[in-house]
């Protein structure tokens, strides 16, 4: 059994549990330290799992025994502590999106580089069980060639959004589109590769906000066309991501909770056309965040190739930054 990997995280929130949670149902690694800027937050989540507290991010990122960084904080703050936990030697999981913008995003690779540490965007939208399988039909070419994608990713908005942090565009640097845009941008990319040219709106219809609560784009490069929607006015929290190929289609309808039941069609386009041959597969619990981790670790091992890398969120802020731009100047960019 190789080095059990220690772990300090820093933001004690909802993303902060869900990777304390990870870390406990996976083999190879230990949570050692938290923090908070709530530090009755910090003390709930060090509680739970026998960790221990750390003032501030600052003395968490200086310690010794801990080996990675998982940074679960307002967009805002990511590269700040990415940077210096970098110059400690940590290797990285940050959350989505990384960083506010593109040129924050550069500033945290360019660390990585000069002081040779891993970084992992937590892209585990990759790792939900439909999308697992559904790019293992599509790798064995049972679809074919994809022509398009559409996707939708919705939530439902609850009372008083306007005023949380995602809101506020200089804690968060953008709406929705940044916030669940990049996860379905991302996972266009994990089908089909990069796009060179967007066309984008992104509209502020209801919240009372500087930033947007829906973006509607289109993205393109040689063979595919995918066709995105996101929104904060969903009402009901909604997750579809279709990819249709010359043979077939895979279509994914949400991913557990509040999102509904995850599930995955597969159809295959019979040569004769008419209703296409159907399988369609249910799955329970959504195991995401622990497959990401397992995968980050294994990566950390030298053992597997790390999937939803530092690259990966820097091309979905590029691509962000390019809607952003369309829908100011209403034309399409080319990346």
């Amino acid at each position: 059994m190789g080095k059990i990997i220690q772990v300090g995280i820093v933001g004690s929130g909802l993303m902060g549990h869900r990777r304390a949670a990870a870390i406990s149902a996976t083999r190879g690694s230990r949570l050692v330290a938290v923090t908070d800027i709530d530090i009755k937050k910090a003390e709930a989540l060090a509680k739970k799992y026998q960790a221990q507290v750390e003032k501030n991010w600052q003395s968490l990122v200086r310690r010794k025994d801990v080996d990675v960084v998982i940074i679960s904080v307002p967009n805002k703050f990511l590269t700040p502590v990415a940077v210096e936990a970098l110059r400690h030697s940590k290797h990285l999981l940050c959350e989505k999106p990384f960083g506010r913008n593109v040129a924050e995003a550069k500033k945290i690779i360019a660390a990585a580089i000069k002081y040779r540490r891993l970084v992992k965007v937590g892209f585990n939208h990759r790792f939900h069980a439909a999308i697992i399988k559904a790019k293992e039909i599509f790798d064995r070419g049972e679809i074919g060639k994809i022509m398009f994608i559409r996707g939708r990713y919705g939530q439902g908005g609850r009372k008083g959004m306007e005023r949380e942090w995602r809101f506020n565009k200089d804690v968060a640097g953008g709406g929705e589109l940044l916030d669940q845009g990049v996860h379905i941008i991302d996972l266009c990319r994990f089908f089909a590769g990069e796009f060179n040219e967007v066309f984008g709106a992104v509209e502020t219809k209801f919240w009372k906000a500087k930033v947007e609560d829906n973006a509607f784009m289109i993205l393109k490069n040689k063979a595919v066309t995918a066709s995105l929607h996101v929104s904060a006015t969903q009402w009901k929290n909604l997750f579809s991501f279709e990819i249709f190929g010359d043979r077939g289609f895979l279509t994914i309808d949400g991913k557990g909770g509040s999102y509904g039941k995850e599930t995955l069609v597969f159809g295959r386009r019979k040569p004769e056309f008419g209703v296409p041959k159907i399988k369609t597969f249910e799955f329970g619990r959504d195991t995401s965040w622990e497959e990401e981790w397992r995968n980050f670790l294994k990566a950390l091992n030298k053992k597997t190739k790390m999937i939803g890398t530092s690259k990966d969120g820097f091309r979905a802020n590029q691509i962000v930054e390019a809607i952003y731009a369309s829908s100011k100047n209403k034309r399409s960019f080319k990346l």
